[in-house]
């Protein structure tokens, strides 16, 4: 029995799509754009035509696309050892460790692999240091959420969402996962009241939900209102973090540093799979063998390439190229709004982390049909909840290019 047959291999952009819509999942809805190279902030598509990246893939390439430093760290790890389960020791994982814990300020990390690895591991980290810390009665511990949050797809994550797109058809759902406002203290500190909550798990800048950013003294506020009430701040910093917004982490900005920290994405510059979560001793040797883990959670390979990843973010002052040109391109954009204020009624972000809001309805397909002409003048990027259209380069940019990427979305705007 032929076990194996393939048609002929796909040339085109029109026949990957088909290729890939014949046999993948249908659980993403791409731009029409098959890409086969990457360099800094640019990507290639399978005709050869080059796009300036304005997704970053979600803010996991912050150092831009295959970085040669952080392949290099790939290459020659990947010679040596790239996998041991955490059966064993390996040699580098007690390296990574301490770099990551001083990199960000914490006394232990706990690696894991995606995002939503992550939150799931926080989750589990609050609850247990709930009952064993801070005394909650055995399963009644309370975590609170915010509207519009987005830290995954997995059933627990869901279980605290309120994206209808991620929930529906998935239930039942998890308990124990208490939904409040987000940018609203006096709701948080009604909540704070119960004294079952373990933690408030937060993004400091809701990014997928189209980059809100809160008022000023929302984080802090928060912060210190769960400290009044014993209670664990969360800081969901997976797209936010690695010197996306123009500091280290978001959190820097208002500053303090969550009680337990994820992270993910740009930690690897986008090469591998990579997460962590960070907290204090107190809270991490509530975990003891057995009751959670990963078999490549901290394999030599991920340790290799996030050292080198992270080093580049701080050799290459990338926080302080995101504020600057951050800085230079909501300038742009808000000067853009004033001139179709018929089709932008908001600009809004914080670094290399932004969003310009259309003037239509989430149903519509203007913020869509905007994005594909702006495909077609050689920018990528992509709507998120219908008509708010994110902008996120790789924080290697520089303000040259950041001046061409202006002119090419300025002349989609004003001629759409």
């Amino acid at each position: 029995m032929e076990i194996f047959a393939t048609t002929t291999a796909p040339v085109s952009s029109a026949e990957f799509i088909a290729l890939e819509d014949r046999y993948n999942a249908h659980n993403y809805h791409p731009l029409p754009v098959v890409l086969e190279r990457g360099e800094g902030v640019f990507l290639w598509d399978v005709e050869g035509k080059r796009y300036y990246d304005f997704l970053s893939a979600y803010s996991a390439v912050n150092q831009g696309h295959c970085h040669p430093r952080i392949i290099q760290a790939l290459v020659d790890q990947a010679q040596k050892l790239t996998l041991t389960s955490r059966a064993f020791h390996n040699n580098l994982l007690g390296q990574y460790a301490e770099f990551i814990a001083h990199y960000f300020g914490y006394d232990r990390i706990l690696p894991m692999n995606t995002g939503v690895e992550a939150v799931e591991t926080a989750l589990k980290l609050c609850r247990k240091w709930a009952y064993t810390v801070k005394g909650i009665p055995e399963g009644a511990a309370k975590i609170i959420f915010v509207e519009g949050n987005f830290h995954g797809r997995t059933l627990g994550v869901i279980s605290g969402s309120t994206d209808h797109s991620s929930r529906r058809g998935f239930g039942p759902y998890m308990p124990g996962f208490e939904v409040i406002p987000y940018n609203d203290l006096a709701a948080l500190e009604e909540a704070l009241q119960d004294p079952d909550v373990a933690g408030f798990m937060v993004e400091p800048i809701q990014g997928e939900a189209g980059v809100f950013v809160p008022a000023d003294d929302y984080l802090p506020r928060a912060y210190q209102l769960c400290q009044q009430h014993n209670v664990l701040f969360l800081g969901d910093e997976v797209q936010t973090g690695v010197a996306r917004t123009g500091k280290l982490l978001c959190c820097d900005h208002y500053g303090f540093r969550p009680d337990i920290l994820i992270l993910g994405k740009a930690i690897s510059g986008g090469v591998l799979p990579v997460s962590v979560v960070l907290a204090s001793d107190e809270i991490m040797l509530t975990l003891h063998p057995g009751e959670h883990g990963s078999t490549f959670g901290g394999n030599p390979l991920a340790c290799a390439v996030a050292m080198e990843a992270l080093k580049v973010v701080e050799d290459e002052n990338l926080a302080e190229n995101a504020t600057k040109l951050g800085e230079i391109f909501r300038a742009r954009m808000n000067a853009l709004q004033q001139k179709r204020p018929d089709l932008i009624t908001l600009v809004r972000g914080k670094g290399l982390l932004n969003a310009v809001v259309i003037n239509d309805t989430e149903q519509s397909s203007t913020a869509w049909d905007i994005c594909m002409e702006m495909a077609a003048n050689g920018l990528l990027a992509k709507p998120t909840h219908g008509n708010i259209i994110r902008f996120a380069p790789p924080l290697v940019m520089t303000e040259a290019q950041m001046d061409e990427c202006c002119r090419i979305i300025e002349g989609v705007i004003l001629e759409f």
